[in-house]
């Protein structure tokens, strides 16, 4: 029995020796160490054998376990080196750029237009104490609707064509639900407003989209007038455009003000003479405004008989066609690297 073992370990190293993989090794392992492996099946038999031969039998045969063990782990570890270095020589590639070449190829990219513009009114907000705040694009029914005191019933939803999600949330079809979210985490007075992403259900055309973007606003503090929501949208255009801007405020009527109202400006693309993003009128709706609406200040857990406040909504898409003479807000969205050149 010893002569057996002695040869089973010469012949499994010299194996494992002349082995040129690894699933070639496992055989091997399997052959001689496996369930009914040759080494295995003498370890099982030794219980049948005379006391005195047992014990250094037994020995013998877990060295030689041992060594036929060692000896696959360190020759797996050579096939895999070689493996690796078999795949880096024949898969290598040169990931590394000339600098000359990448500096001559290299095209600086753009902030959108849009996104430069929020920027430039989040600044010009900041300056004027103004806190920015941010909502989720996907809302509950509660802060885009109800609690901007539109109701299930309100007639004012379907002004809002809507994205509904199979779990009755919604794309949220304004930002005024971060104003919302704005009363319940502060106290007053304070000034805040929410830029974002918006979505309705409406047909496109050069000056309407399903989705654009919105910067909203809130100023709650003791006697609020329409002055002062005048003064502040005055200042915010004149620092946009560098200029006078002629503006003029409509009656409108939004569920969330009382009173309401539409600011338009002079179309600055035709000058007021009338074209296709003003629809010829000379005037472009800009943002609806007033001043808040008791109920939506109590949503807000805001006591209407101590504080009042401002809130506008305002469109960053017309903004920026207006400030770069652009007549199609479908750029905004097309995708199309050379509009962006142009910024």
């Amino acid at each position: 029995m010893k002569e057996k073992l002695e040869t089973i370990l010469n012949k499994t190293i010299n194996e494992i020796k002349n082995s040129e993989s690894i699933e070639e090794l496992e055989s091997i392992r399997i052959n001689v160490l496996g369930r009914k492996g040759e080494l295995t099946l003498i370890l099982r038999s030794l219980g049948q054998m005379p006391a005195e031969e047992r014990s250094a039998l037994g020995k013998r045969s877990n060295e030689i376990k041992t060594e036929i063990e060692s000896a696959i782990e360190e020759k797996k570890d050579k096939l895999s080196s070689s493996k690796i270095d078999h795949i880096l020589k024949s898969d290598w590639i040169d990931v590394t750029l000339n600098r000359a070449d990448f500096a001559k190829s290299f095209k600086p990219g753009h902030i959108h237009p849009i996104y430069t513009m929020q920027y430039e009114i989040e600044d010009i907000f900041s300056s004027m104490g103004f806190q920015i705040l941010d909502g989720p694009e996907v809302e509950t029914e509660y802060y885009n609707f109800e609690a901007l005191n539109i109701p299930g019933h309100h007639p004012a939803r379907d002004m809002q064509d809507t994205f509904w999600t199979e779990d009755y949330n919604l794309l949220r079809t304004h930002t005024s639900a971060i104003q919302v979210r704005g009363m319940e985490k502060n106290k007053p007075p304070f000034r805040v407003i929410g830029p974002g992403r918006v979505f309705r259900n409406e047909a496109v055309d050069a000056g309407h989209s399903n989705t654009f973007y919105q910067i909203e606003g809130m100023m709650v503090d003791r006697d609020i007038s329409v002055a002062h929501l005048i003064f502040f949208m005055k200042s915010l255009l004149k620092e946009i455009f560098k200029r006078e801007v002629k503006i003029r405020l409509r009656p409108g009527y939004f569920p969330f003000v009382e009173p309401g109202f539409e600011l338009d400006i002079n179309c600055l693309i035709c000058e007021g003479r009338g074209c296709s993003v003003c629809k010829q009128s000379g005037w472009v709706e800009l943002l609806p405004c007033g001043l808040v609406h008791p109920n939506v200040l109590r949503y807000g857990n805001i006591d209407p008989e101590e504080w009042n406040g401002f809130a506008f909504g305002l469109g960053l898409d017309r903004l920026v066609m207006m400030k770069y003479t652009i007549n199609d807000i479908r750029h905004f969205h097309d995708g199309d690297i050379r509009f962006l050149d142009q910024f």
